[in-house]
Parts: structure tokens; sequence; C-alpha cells
């Protein structure tokens, strides 16, 4: 395991978030391509859930769920669902929207 691993379950164990880094290191465990001007992880997705009164509110609740695990994951520059590739959102209204989004994390 690289040392930045090592600090990084360690910080995240300790409760600790790691500093505004762009990177945190886990995304060199995945596959990488070039896609479109943008470097993406070949076949890992990230996911995400979110509620909402609307189905709006429900969507950027989802979102927001799936860029802030891939922060954490990989860092601030995977995070950007604008450049997330194979994405799918689905929705549901029951009492409200609750809606769930897959996506691979990409870069640029």
């Amino acid at each position: 395991m690289k040392l930045s691993h090592v600090l990084f379950v360690t910080m995240a164990f300790a409760g600790v978030a790691p500093a505004a880094a762009s990177e945190t290191g886990f995304a060199a465990i995945h596959d990488w391509r070039r896609e479109g001007g943008r470097t993406c992880m070949v076949d890992h997705f990230h996911y995400g859930s979110g509620t909402g009164s609307t189905e709006k509110a429900a969507k950027a609740s989802a979102i927001a769920a799936w860029s802030s695990f891939t922060v954490f994951e990989y860092g601030s520059t995977w995070g950007r669902y604008t450049l997330a590739a194979g994405k799918v959102m689905e929705c549901q209204a029951s009492g409200g929207w609750t809606c769930s989004v897959r996506a691979r994390p990409c870069k640029r």
C-alpha cells in the first residue's frame, strides 16, 4: 500500500478529513482512459442518492451525494459531476421525490 493510502486511511479512521487536496492517491487503483478531453475511470462507478420535495431538488441532492463521496475518496479533481461519464439518473415520485445516480468519475 502506498504511503498516501496509509495516511488517508489513518486520517479517515481518526475522523480527520484530508486538507483540501486535489488528489488523494486512491484514484491510482483504477484503470483510466482519455475520453473527450477528460481522463475517466474505465469501469468504476460511483453512486449517489437524494430526496427532495421536487424532482429538481432530488436530482441536486443525488448529484451532491455522488460528488461528495467521490471527492472524499479521490480528491476534488475527480468530484465534478459535470465531467463524469456514463451518467444514469433514475427518479421516482412517492410522497416527494427520490433520485439515484451512477457515473464514472472523470477529471480534466
